[in-house]
């Protein structure tokens, strides 16, 4: 599957606090641009911020994509409906440049409702009912920094300032929770834990419930912040997601090693949209 590269956006100037020294292996030129071609889900509309195309791009090369590929076109020719939209599959690489990961919340699959999925794990778009999970990401979030949960289910700004909101599994069907499991896309986000895992500065990540600990077994818990909870779902957030404090942990694990910590405030409902319908532009701008 033969990817063409046509560029959709111009170098910037990154504005606000300097960052901490980049990895030579994350390092990209902050451009925004869009591959184009048939794309895994055959679509020809699949974005990749350039510094993971460069790092992921010969992923799509492998056997495993192919038949990746092929499954995720007989199933769409069969009449499933797969969530989310070709186009927005690659989200979570779009709007988190690798040189600018901090955070890293690791998801299973995403949502299988109508509307709700847009590709960063736990976040839906602006005007869809907040899933239960998200609200209770939203209580603990209240609870351990005393900000105030948001109208909307939008985690756009937190991926542009830096969280990779990655879910392990990146398509589903319409009402098939996990539908997709076991097709490859297990492969390709490994590899992504294995690339953020090498990162010499230190990373944090947030594994919440045994699927996302699991995957993220063979993290370097000494030169990275390793954060585990039980999942947020209303199954298990009273089993020890609620009172993790995950968030004030990262920030406080972040600013002890110089690095900016994490503004979670998320912006209001007309921001949200704003952010959700416009490409990635200079992160730094994006404030709560």
């Amino acid at each position: 599957m033969a990817l063409t590269i046509a560029c959709v956006g111009a170098l910037h100037k990154q504005r606000g606090p300097a960052r901490p020294p980049v990895a030579a292996g994350l390092a990209c030129a902050p451009a925004r641009c869009r591959s184009e071609g048939d794309g895994v889900d055959g679509k020809r509309d699949v974005r990749l911020e350039p510094g993971w195309l460069r790092l992921l791009g010969d992923e799509f090369e492998q056997p495993y994509m192919r038949a990746l590929s092929a499954f995720l076109r007989e199933r769409r020719a069969a009449g499933a409906t797969i969530f989310p939209p070709g186009p927005e599959l690659f989200n979570a690489f779009w709007y988190t440049p690798p040189e600018r990961v901090s955070v890293v919340i690791l998801g299973q699959d995403p949502y299988h409702g109508p509307g709700q999925a847009h590709g960063l794990c736990f976040s839906v778009r602006p005007q869809v009912p907040l899933p239960p999970s998200l609200r209770n990401i939203y209580q603990e979030l209240e609870a351990d920094l005393g900000i105030p949960p948001a109208a909307h289910g939008s985690l756009v700004a937190w991926a542009r300032r830096g969280v990779l909101l990655l879910n392990s599994v990146l398509s589903v069907e319409q009402g098939r929770a996990g539908a997709h499991q076991g097709k490859g896309w297990e492969r390709f986000t490994d590899r992504v834990v294995s690339l953020l895992d090498a990162e010499e500065r230190g990373l944090v990540f947030m594994l919440w419930g045994s699927y996302a600990q699991k995957k993220g077994a063979q993290i370097d818990g000494r030169r990275h912040c390793v954060l585990r909870a039980p999942h947020p779902s209303p199954l298990s957030a009273h089993r020890g997601f609620f009172g993790c404090r995950h968030f004030s942990q990262a920030n406080d694990w972040l600013a002890a090693r110089g690095a900016e910590p994490v503004d979670w405030q998320l912006p209001s409902l007309g921001e949200a949209e704003r952010l959700a319908a416009q490409p990635p532009s200079a992160q730094s701008s994006v404030t709560g």
